[in-house]
């Protein structure tokens, strides 16, 4: 059987955003699986077609003014002709998400990507971590250190460019690259049995 094929498509305003793609995707070849990064605000044909064969969509935005950028969102509405030939119908989803603040409303955009993963029909797959950094032992190093369950979360300075972002939110978003990836190859095993 072939590796589960994963495509992270994600925006990034500034880089800190494209660090964690890079770490999804370091995750998600580590665990096996064939990776490609699309950038959704220069998207190509050859590059939908990408998304259409992936078994997984990661998507990743920064979180400005409470949601998703305005390039995700215009990315987001071109998926129309997917959603009305329910083409990613039972692939997985994930995301990711970085700002300025601690919270920042992340949790909003990642929601963001949920509905938009549930209107395709596709099957949601979270961060599978404990928060970290929640009692007088943790660390802000911890993984999962922000304690985020729907995604991958990240807090960068907003006066730091993206050789700020924190190594412990790297180290989640490569978390959240194994575990897509090692989902998709037991949806794979269980379609093939099946």
């Amino acid at each position: 059987m072939t590796n589960p094929v994963v495509s992270i498509a994600y925006h990034s305003g500034y880089g800190h955003t494209a660090v964690l793609a890079e770490a999804v995707r370091a995750g998600a070849v580590e665990a096996g699986a064939e990776v490609h990064l699309i950038k959704v605000d220069g998207i190509t044909e050859e590059q939908w077609a990408l998304l259409d064969a992936s078994d997984a969509i990661v998507f990743g935005s920064p979180t400005y003014m409470g949601t998703a950028s305005g390039a995700f969102h215009v990315f987001a509405e071109a998926t129309a002709k997917r959603w009305s030939g329910q083409d990613w119908k039972d692939k997985l989803a994930a995301g990711f998400t970085n700002s300025g603040s601690k919270s920042g409303d992340k949790l909003h955009t990642l929601q963001f990507f949920q509905i938009l993963a549930a209107q395709h029909g596709m099957h949601w797959v979270n961060l599978g971590l404990h928060p970290g950094w929640n009692s007088s032992e943790a660390s802000e190093n911890d993984l999962n250190r922000l304690g985020v369950f729907a995604g991958a979360a990240a807090q960068t300075n907003v006066d730091e460019g993206p050789e700020a972002v924190h190594k412990a939110d790297i180290a989640t978003a490569e978390h959240l690259g194994h575990r897509i990836a090692r989902t998709a190859a037991t949806f794979r095993a269980g379609a093939a049995a099946a």
